[in-house]
């Protein structure tokens, strides 16, 4: 029992960091600035449930999914950089829709961008096949797996109370906001492209 907290401790302490709930609660305010409350809410469970998905899936077939599609980390941190990337390019510089009516019916950024890659990104999916590759027992597993869903329970109560008090900024509070979070997630998918560059040339 001791060695399962253990494992569960490491992995929450190992996660929680990387996958930065606090900090997603800035992006997702600024994507879902036009949605009603009843829609908010669905897209934080959704997102929340995505993120236990992925990373549950990582946990438990990691290497598998890996080893089947020929993929290496460096591929997963370069494409998820460029989704990151582009994301952040979007947030920075937004395109005029007025012209487009259905340009605001897409209103899902539950899985993407928000699950995949800004939450449980190629850090985080890194991350838990590292730990699942070091504790192989199944209580050790689930140890993991708990650690994960814990911190998507934190993720869904974050991004559903605290992302109104954002909203309260006001139009031009987000639009600063907007900016501001659009650079640094544009940044951060740049920092991953790099990251995944030169791992893969180490590799080489």
């Amino acid at each position: 029992m001791r060695a399962d907290i253990a494992v569960f401790s490491m992995a929450l302490l190992a996660l929680f960091p990387i996958i930065n709930p606090v900090g997603a609660v800035a992006s997702f305010a600024t994507l879902t600035a036009d949605l009603s409350k009843k829609e908010l809410r669905c897209q934080a469970r959704y997102t929340s449930l995505y993120v236990f998905a992925i990373l549950a899936a990582f946990t438990i077939l990691g290497s598998f999914i890996l080893d089947m599609f020929r993929l290496e980390l460096p591929a997963i941190q370069i494409a998820g950089g460029f989704v990151v990337a582009h994301s952040g390019y979007r947030m920075l510089v937004p395109t005029s829709d007025h012209g487009d009516p259905e340009a605001h019916q897409d209103n899902d950024i539950a899985f993407t961008p928000m699950a995949l890659p800004l939450i449980a990104g190629p850090g985080a999916i890194g991350e838990v096949i590292g730990l699942s590759a070091r504790y192989t027992e199944p209580r050790e597993r689930l140890a993991i797996l708990i650690a994960v869903l814990v911190i998507s329970i934190v993720i869904m109560a974050l991004l559903r109370w605290y992302t109104p008090l954002v909203h309260k900024l006001g139009p031009d509070g987000i639009l600063g906001l907007t900016r501001i979070m659009g650079f640094i997630i544009l940044c951060i998918g740049v920092e991953l492209m790099i990251h995944g560059v030169s791992t893969l040339a180490i590799g080489l």
